[in-house]
């Protein structure tokens, strides 16, 4: 395996069995204040990337060991949803089709322009960026977290909400039917601060919030899952 790492952190990573191609993808890249690594085995490619977490993929179709296809389909089989761009030294529509069908982000033919090429990344990677950042809504049912203005509303009517209780609908909203236990919540509300916080704290809280949803008609609740927590879900009958 020829690994070369230009720094420790959220890498780009290029697997590219051509040395001129990767000195000069890695030299723009790096110009641009980009942190690179450098695999050239289609064999070791996947051990790289889960090795080095990289922030995109520039990916060659064809490598010794696996091929381009075979690895960026089997990183999207295994969940990942790292940008990746394929390179080919072949114009053929059907291998640009197939690419991005097997979840490639974009392709690019050989040869091409290194600025081009750097580009592309940075575009794939501010898409990334915009996937990732938090939405600015959260809903269920009626219930809706207006969280930029910091407002709970059951369709267009206000729900009134204390700090404490609406940052417990935030956190529970966040994976609707995710139970989150009583301790995760003292987290989320006094931000490490628990020492002398009791969990019933949060007992009275959530019952407080119920009552008010259900006033409001909300079209969501909190369900207590015994001895572990609570998790909010659409509602479809009564509360537990």
């Amino acid at each position: 395996m020829a690994l070369t790492v230009a720094a420790a952190a959220a890498p780009i990573l290029i697997v590219d069995d051509d040395p001129t191609t990767c000195d000069v993808v890695r030299a723009y890249l790096e110009r641009d204040g980009h942190r690179v690594v450098v695999c050239r085995s289609g064999t070791d490619a996947l051990d790289v990337a889960r090795q080095t977490a990289p922030r995109c993929i520039v990916l060659d179709l064809m490598l010794p060991g696996r091929d381009g296809f075979q690895i960026c389909e089997e990183i999207r089989r295994q969940g990942s949803s790292v940008p990746i761009l394929m390179l080919s030294a072949r114009s053929d529509e059907p291998d640009r089709v197939v690419g991005l069908r097997l979840g490639a982000d974009d392709y690019l033919v050989k040869p091409f322009s290194p600025r081009e090429l750097v580009a592309r990344v940075e575009a794939l990677l501010r898409r990334a960026e915009i996937g990732r950042r938090p939405p600015s809504v959260l809903r269920l049912g009626g219930l809706q977290l207006m969280l930029d203005r910091h407002e709970a509303l059951t369709g267009d009517r206000p729900l009134d909400l204390t700090h404490f209780e609406y940052a417990i609908v935030a956190a529970l909203l966040e994976q609707p039917g995710r139970v989150l236990t009583r301790s995760q919540l003292i987290e989320r509300l006094y931000r490490g601060d628990n020492a002398t916080v009791l969990e019933r704290t949060v007992d009275v809280h959530v019952a407080r919030i119920r009552e008010k949803m259900r006033d409001a008609h909300a079209g969501a609740g909190i369900v207590t899952v015994r001895s572990v927590g609570y998790k909010m879900v659409a509602l479809n009958g009564h509360v537990s």
